[in-house]
């Protein structure tokens, strides 16, 4: 018996989220499902990260035991040949006994993809956020800048449990532009419920004029709420999940 890591990716479009529930479909269940074709036993598996409804991955990462008599090249070909189109393996390893993607995470890395034009681009708003009026991203760069460093960030998001800290560092906020599109890099230790899709919101409102960057500055620093809203959820991705390597503790 081995433990396997695998990084996956998604397009979350028709996902009901990652994590399995009910009767509807879900990422984390049609995995389960194509690993049962090939005679897991397991009751779950376990990932880095429970995306929303709608959101995205190309750097996820899960985890199973499992009694595999053959390479890990060909487990990826299998899964890949039994997985939906909307997914797939991307790499596989074999991972230490106790690896755990979500609690051996030192951090995670988001992008969020926003688009400025007054109608819907059908060839990219599957991926990206269509936003009007347009930004000045020089402004939600500066704006991006405050949230650096570590900051109790609940006027942002709620904790993942009940009664758990919202305390987290935030390594990289900035903004690039890629073709069309405008894409929010947001590289933490953790996140925050909603936290992502809750700051790209309010750094298009700075953007559009509609919120102060002194404002926001108020909600990293005094925990001061801040105007209601969330990004659509389609714009974002999860695009890495780092670990710690035996080299370097």
């Amino acid at each position: 018996m081995a433990r396997y890591q695998l990084k996956i990716a998604y397009d979350g479009t028709n996902f009901s989220g990652y994590q399995r529930q009910g009767e509807t479909r879900t990422v984390q269940g049609e995995i389960e499902k194509a690993l049962r074709q090939l005679s897991w036993p397991g009751q779950t598996i376990f990932a880095a990260g429970r995306t929303d409804t709608g959101v995205h991955a190309s750097g996820q990462v899960v985890s199973f035991d499992f009694e595999w008599a053959h390479s890990c090249e060909v487990l990826q070909k299998a899964l890949n040949a039994l997985l939906p189109d909307d997914i797939a393996v991307h790499a596989v390893k074999v991972a230490a006994d106790d690896f755990h993607p979500r609690y051996n995470a030192t951090s995670r890395c988001y992008h969020y993809r926003i688009y400025c034009q007054p109608d819907r681009n059908p060839l990219i708003n599957r991926f990206s956020w269509q936003v009007w009026p347009p930004v000045d991203v020089s402004k939600m760069q500066v704006a991006a800048q405050v949230l650096l460093g570590t900051h109790d960030f609940s006027a942002f998001g709620k904790a993942p449990q009940p009664g758990g800290h919202t305390i987290r560092t935030i390594f990289e906020a900035e903004w690039f532009q890629k073709d069309r599109e405008y894409v929010f890099k947001l590289h933490a230790n953790a996140f925050l419920y909603h936290m992502v899709r809750r700051i790209v919101f309010l750094l298009v409102k700075i953007g559009q004029d509609k919120w102060s960057v002194e404002k926001l500055q108020a909600g990293v620093l005094e925990q001061q709420k801040q105007v209601p809203g969330l990004a659509k959820p389609h714009g974002l991705s999860l695009v890495e999940v780092q670990y710690r390597t035996p080299n370097h503790p």
